[in-house]
Parts: structure tokens; C-alpha cells; sequence
């Protein structure tokens, strides 16, 4: 049985999200703010968190950070601002998904399997090294390298930019980045793949423009000097 952490300050979101939940089978623990919601996550494993932004005591975007200092458990945020700013800062802090209130219980449950089902069976799908220019991916150990030093990307800058490495040389259009990564087709706002390569490309550093940008399709990666 899978379980689930929904951290919200309004009662009403918990019960109608622990309601679909249950149907679906999953053990549902709900709490009121962020500061509850890192305690349960330290003596508690969740399979995922659905995580308001908008909370007293803590916000949720400080939440995530704090939780993923100490567990690896993928992030829903809810909002009511469904501002690009407030979207970037989010995959920025490394959640999963994004959705803006108000929003169909029904599509949540959708994206939540997803991303249980990805978390929980991910596996390197290239070699243990893979190495494209001064970009270096450790593929067991999910960690990359430029120019032999260690940069953080989030779960989902990851996964673009393997995704990116293993099709080298092909356009890829947002629709496939965002089937491949996120694993089903997307009936948000396409500028979710657009932000997360801004982010990224400026990880990348001075290899930001091996993700090229093909006008009206989508991106390409090359390596090529």
C-alpha cells in the first residue's frame, strides 16, 4: 500500500484529496503546515507528498527544501498562483509537479500514480558513464560532473538531460521530453519543459548551448565541437 503525506492549511483540500485517495487505496496521513509536515517525513516514509504552498509556520516551498536535506520523496505543491515565477522557484527546489488550485481531483490522482510509479521504479537506463563533451552522468549513482565537478540538478533536470543525451543528435518536441520524463501525456502548460531546460542550461555553464533550441519543434542536443 503506498502512503501519502498531504500537507495543506485549509481541511477541506485533506479531506477531499484523503477521500479519492482511500478510494484508490493508499494510506493517507494529512497534516496543516510545513513544520508538521518535515516531522512526519522524520519519523514517517511516504511514497509521496502532495504539498500546498500557501501554509502559517512554514511555507511549502521551504518544507520540500527542508525535507529533501534528509529523504528522497517526490513533491506535488499545490497553489492558488499559478505564476511562472512560482512555478520555476518550485522545480527550481526540486519538486515533481505542479498544479494550481482550483484543480480536478481526478487529474491529481492521475499525476500522483505517475509519479509514484516512476520514483519507485526508476533505473539507469545508459551506462554506468556517459560523457558528452565536459558533461559527465554517473548513471548509478544519478550524480553529474562538469568539467570533473560535482553539480546538483533536480530529479526532473536529470531526466532531461539523460533523456537529451541518449536521443544526441534528434529534435525532440516538448510532447516527447514531457512523455519521456514525466511519464504520461501532459494536459498542463507546455512551458513546464521550457523552464526546467532555462534551469538546466544554466547548470550546464559553459555547455549551455549543447541544448539547442529548434523553433517551432522543440530542442536538440549536440555535442559536436
Amino acid at each position: 500500500m503506498y502512503r501519502i503525506l498531504i500537507a495543506d492549511d485549509e481541511p477541506d483540500i485533506i479531506q477531499l484529496i484523503r477521500r479519492y485517495a482511500e478510494r484508490e487505496g493508499y494510506d493517507v496521513t494529512g497534516v496543516e503546515d510545513g513544520t508538521q509536515a518535515v516531522e512526519a517525513c522524520k519519523n514517517n516514509d511516504f511514497d509521496v507528498i502532495v504539498m500546498d504552498v500557501m501554509m502559517p509556520d512554514m511555507d511549502g516551498f521551504t518544507a520540500c527544501k527542508k525535507i529533501r536535506e534528509f529523504k528522497d520523496i517526490p513533491v506535488l505543491m499545490l497553489s492558488a498562483r499559478g505564476t511562472e515565477y512560482d512555478k520555476l522557484f518550485g522545480f527550481e527546489v526540486g519538486i515533481d509537479d505542479y498544479v494550481t488550485k482550483p484543480f480536478s481531483p481526478k487529474e491529481l490522482m492521475a499525476r500522483m500514480k505517475v509519479i509514484i510509479s516512476r520514483h519507485s521504479s526508476s533505473k539507469p537506463t545508459l551506462s554506468n558513464r556517459i560523457k558528452a563533451k565536459g558533461v559527465e552522468i554517473d548513471t548509478l549513482g544519478h550524480n553529474v560532473y562538469i568539467d570533473g565537478e560535482e553539480t546538483e540538478l533536480t530529479a526532473k533536470e536529470y531526466g532531461i538531460l539523460v533523456y537529451f543525451i541518449e536521443n544526441k543528435g534528434i529534435v525532440l518536441s516538448r510532447d516527447k521530453i514531457l512523455n519521456a520524463v514525466w511519464g504520461y501525456d501532459y494536459f498542463g502548460d507546455d512551458r513546464t519543459v521550457d523552464w526546467q531546460i532555462k534551469l538546466l542550461r544554466n547548470k550546464l555553464g559553459k555547455y549551455r548551448d549543447t541544448i539547442r533550441t529548434i523553433r517551432g519543434v522543440g530542442y536538440k542536443f549536440e555535442d559536436q565541437t
